[in-house]
């Protein structure tokens, strides 16, 4: 009898997936070939809002090895729609204007599409897109994100009068008679700077037609192959059930490829065209123009508290660009994953913000790990330190003061949202153990006295992921469900077939969701094999993001274990002459109970179930089962983070000397991969504090196109991080288990600002936008010290 010896869950198995990676092995979209494949490379606009005068495709086409140069009206003849925002916030008054996939009359940002060329290779191809001339009518252009509001400022689309997409509010609890009550009132504009995802891999799209049938493959570097699949049969002529996509291996995302976008019906429409697969693959400059961005927030905030610390009530009102056009989630991230979670992990008994969307001539906006959230938690994050800094007061005390206490089954905030459960003051109390806190702060005071800048920041922070409950999801605007899929299959030798709905990118779910098999079953994880990725192999899901993938993917896969330990203890009683209700199931094993060494392994019973020589009456051929997850709330991680920075007064150079981050996502699969989860999204979170920042200038270019002057920071930039973790099970599914993929983010960016901040005060620097570059700092240093003169 074989069984495994070492519970696979919460150990750190190493990476299935990494064989491949490392050894060169992966298969990536563009590694892929067709016979008889071109390829295509776009037109794009160099001009951030014109008229389309002219189009000239006649240089192109003579070109060589050119089969054809099309336009957004040939498209349009085709029956190409435009792409569509799959969420669409109720009671906003959201204006949807069309997007077409490649302009037709008029261009809204540098990078958008004007034409496309397919060539027999890709050189050539690019090639002649430089021969396609373009007659444009220069129009005025704006980019910020407030002043698209003016009445002066330049249209984008008739259907927004002054550039408004939306206009949201959340609301709870009595904000004016918080405020009103209050002892102190702190108030702050926030930035929340444009930022560029970077993912290792850029976009690609591989599209096969096939006339005789009537069918249509694409493979594409997606988070969403389904959801691709869907909004596919929405602005293409082919019907969804004749629609394949394949997301292969995909080299990273970070929300930049959870869009569905406009090169990928254009490789479509190409392919028909031309009736050859047809391929396009991004160059990191393109991708800078062309990728959704993230964030670019500006927000006015205000926090009400109590001489004691007790904070009362926060308002805000935030602009939020929507960039050119909207895409596939834009519109849900600036509000219903921004404005819900502003409670953070506080009891605050009012809240109100108005968000307004706006329409900029800039590179259309998405998710960006976090989504949403990062920003919603920079601003309490910041308002909390601003309190505790015109009280004079410890900014972990008014923490302290403030946090909700521990609870297990649910806690209602101000903004409607109910937490699933959470201990906060004692991920508070381990992290501030960890980084030996009041230690520091004795160091701190001496460096002080010795003319040294050091800085503390603290945060305290609560998010919301595992984007899951469907009914909420249609009552929010979302054009779709979020329940997922798994398929549990057993084959004669015992060897298991996990398909999964979910596509992960990265995230190390070949690994964990094979761990959760073995420790569920008690086969070996090298004995499971995890598909997913295609939407012709695997169930119908609603893809990666929101930190969702294990939260939401883990319910579905347990309900298909259920299934097959069910039916294994039907076979086994058969087998071994018993009652089913004297077998018991344990670690690989089904057994009469108090008889485990006559027991039947799971590897038995699947070799039984598939050969079908003796089953018992009523149980059907096969070990294999199906479910569907839909869980009933979304889950709620956690954390306390801890950072030290110093900063020289005389360069505005920022020392980063330590970070210490303490996080719960609930029972941890794998801790390895946990931790690179924390250390990544760290990282990308610090990253936005000091170094990263898209820029245009006012005529609408990207001033920073390429990575010489977008700053992506470096390992030797970062200290090591010291991480640690509580662990508050969620009852929202069967295994307790909350997200980790954007934690990190959502808490690094606040806890270096407040970092920065808290070592810039002695000199009386009040605020400095980000990200913190030397010059930003230096600058401030230098206005502070001559206010005081």
């Amino acid at each position: 009898m074989t069984t495994t010896t070492e519970r696979a869950f919460g150990a750190s198995v190493a990476r299935k997936e990494d064989a491949r990676f490392i050894t060169g092995q992966g298969r990536f979209t563009d590694n892929l070939t067709q016979p008889g494949m071109v390829h295509m490379a776009v037109v794009r606009s160099p001009l951030a809002h014109a008229r389309i005068k002219g189009i000239d495709t006649s240089a192109a086409t003579e070109m060589p090895g050119v089969v054809g140069v099309f336009t957004g009206q040939e498209m349009a003849d085709a029956g190409f729609g435009g792409i569509p925002c799959a969420w669409v916030v109720p009671d906003s008054d959201t204006v949807t204007p069309p997007h077409p996939p490649i302009a037709i009359d008029t261009v809204r940002y540098v990078g958008d599409a004007v034409a496309m060329v397919v060539a027999d290779t890709d050189a050539n191809a690019r090639d002649a897109a430089y021969a396609v001339d373009v007659d444009y009518d220069v129009l005025p252009v704006v980019v910020d994100v407030r002043k698209a509001m003016d009445p002066d400022a330049p249209q984008l689309h008739e259907e927004a009068p002054n550039n408004q997409c939306f206009h949201w509010v959340v609301d709870g609890g009595d904000v004016e008679a918080a405020f009103a009550s209050a002892d102190v009132v702190v108030k702050e504009t926030i930035t929340n700077q444009r930022l560029i995802p970077n993912a290792m891999e850029a976009r690609v799209a591989l599209a096969r037609w096939d006339d005789a049938m009537g069918e249509l493959t694409l493979w594409v570097t997606s988070q969403n192959p389904h959801i691709v699949r869907f909004l596919l049969s929405l602005d293409t002529p082919v019907p969804e059930h004749k629609i394949r996509v394949i997301a292969p291996d995909v080299g990273g995302g970070f929300g930049s490829k959870l869009a569905h976008y406009p090169e990928d019906t254009m490789v479509i429409f190409a392919s028909q065209q031309v009736g050859r697969p047809v391929k396009w693959a991004e160059t990191r400059s393109e991708n800078y123009l062309a990728t959704t961005h993230g964030r670019d927030h500006i927000a006015e905030v205000e926090m009400a508290a109590t001489k004691e610390g007790k904070i009362l009530g926060l308002r805000a009102k935030t602009w939020a660009s929507m960039g050119a056009y909207l895409s596939t989630a834009s519109t849900g991230i600036a509000t219903i994953l921004h404005g819900l979670i502003l409670s953070g992990s506080y009891d605050i008994g009012a809240i109100h913000e108005d968000v307004y969307g706006t329409f900029t001539n800039t590179t259309p906006t998405d998710a960006y790990r976090g989504a949403g959230r990062p920003e919603a938690i920079f601003m309490v994050e910041r308002m909390v330190d601003l309190v505790a800094r015109e009280l004079d007061m410890d900014p972990v005390e008014v923490r302290r003061r403030n946090l909700i206490e521990p609870f297990d089954d649910g806690h209602e905030v101000a903004t409607g949202l109910v937490y699933d459960s959470g201990n906060y003051v004692g991920a508070l109390d381990k992290a501030l153990d960890m980084f030996g806190y009041e230690d520091a702060r004795k160091a701190q005071a001496k460096a002080r006295e010795e003319g040294r800048l050091v800085g503390i920041g603290v945060v305290t922070y609560t998010e919301i992921c595992g984007l899951g409950p469907s009914e909420v999801a249609g009552a929010v605007g979302f054009g779709g469900g979020l329940w997922d899929s798994a398929i549990v299959r057993f084959h004669p030798t015992g060897k298991v077939t996990l398909l999964v709905g979910v596509s992960p990118h990265g995230q190390g779910e070949e690994t964990t969701f094979a761990q959760i098999i073995s420790d569920q079953l008690g086969v070996s994880v090298e004995d499971v094999d995890v598909v997913y990725g295609d939407t012709a192999k695997t169930p119908m899901g609603w893809g990666t993001y929101g930190s969702r993938t294990t939260a939401v993917g883990s319910g579905a896969i347990m309900g298909a274990v259920s299934q097959i330990k069910d039916k294994g203890v039907k076979i086994a009683a058969h087998m071994l002459e018993a009652a089913e209700e004297d077998i018991e199931f344990s670690d690989g094993v089904f057994s009469v109970k108090g008889s485990r060494a006559d027991g039947k392994t799971i590897q038995d019973i699947a070799l039984a179930a598939n050969t079908a020589w003796d089953l018992p009456e009523g149980v059907d051929p096969g070990l294999e089962a199906s479910s569907f997850f839909n869980p009933g709330n979304f889950v709620y991680p956690f954390g306390t983070h801890i950072a030290q920075m110093e900063v020289d007064p005389e360069t505005g150079e920022i020392d980063f000397q330590r970070y210490v981050a303490v996080d719960d996502c609930g029972p941890v699969i794998n801790p390895m991969i946990v931790e690179g989860q924390v250390q990544g999204g760290v990282a990308q979170g610090a990253a936005q504090a000091l170094w990263e920042g898209a820029v245009y200038d006012d005529d609408g270019n990207l001033v920073t196109g390429s990575m010489m002057s977008y700053a992506i920071p470096k390992a030797e930039f970062l200290p090591n991080f010291e991480l640690g973790k509580t662990e508050t099970p969620t009852n929202v599914n069967p295994l307790g288990v909350k997200g980790v993929g954007e934690t990190g983010t959502i808490a690094s960016t606040p806890t270096v600002y407040n970092a920065v901040m808290d070592a810039l005060a002695p000199l009386g620097v009040q605020q400095v936008d980000m990200p913190l570059t030397p010059e930003r700092v230096w600058t401030a240093i230098q206005e502070a010290q001559k206010g005081g003169q």
